[in-house]
């Protein structure tokens, strides 16, 4: 943890529990979220999702080159969080402030980061190194936003 690019890219350690760490990992994005994220306008928290996405991908890019061994590079690890950071951030930036809201995002984007649906599962195979790594996981976010957004407006009727 003496390199800031490990500490960043395990969600401030959180990625370094032993049982479910990206859970864990979600779980502090949802509260960062709620802290000082949730009462910013939409555009903004995308902005921010944007900015960590291509954090994220500075990063791991960085963590990949230098802990590879023998051509045998860093894949996506489960302590490597940053990515559930992001998609769980553009899941949260879908919904208003409630935790009923919240904790639906939460669950679903787990849900949509662990099943990987079509397409999480080709970004995840398909892509590799940081990319891969970073990107299945804003998808299952924007998954998650986009059914979020259509049960708000259903639920306006």
């Amino acid at each position: 943890m003496r390199d800031p690019a490990v500490l960043v890219a395990t969600g401030l350690g959180s990625g370094c529990v032993p049982i479910a760490p990206g859970t864990v990992g979600s779980a502090l994005a949802v509260a960062i979220w709620w802290l000082l994220l949730a009462e910013l306008p939409r555009p903004v928290q995308a902005g921010i999702v944007l900015a960590t996405f291509g954090l994220g991908l500075l990063l791991l890019h960085r963590v990949i080159q230098r802990y590879s061994v023998e051509n045998e590079p860093v894949k996506d690890e489960p302590a490597i969080v940053i990515d559930e950071f992001v998609g769980c951030w553009a899941a949260l930036a879908s919904i208003p402030k409630t935790w009923p809201w919240a904790l639906a995002a939460f669950a679903l984007f787990r849900l949509a980061d662990i099943a990987k649906p079509w397409p999480i599962s080709w970004a995840d195979r398909s892509l590799p190194g940081a990319i891969g790594i970073m990107l299945d996981d804003l998808l299952a976010g924007i998954l998650v936003a986009l059914l979020l957004v259509a049960t708000q407006y259903a639920l306006a009727g």
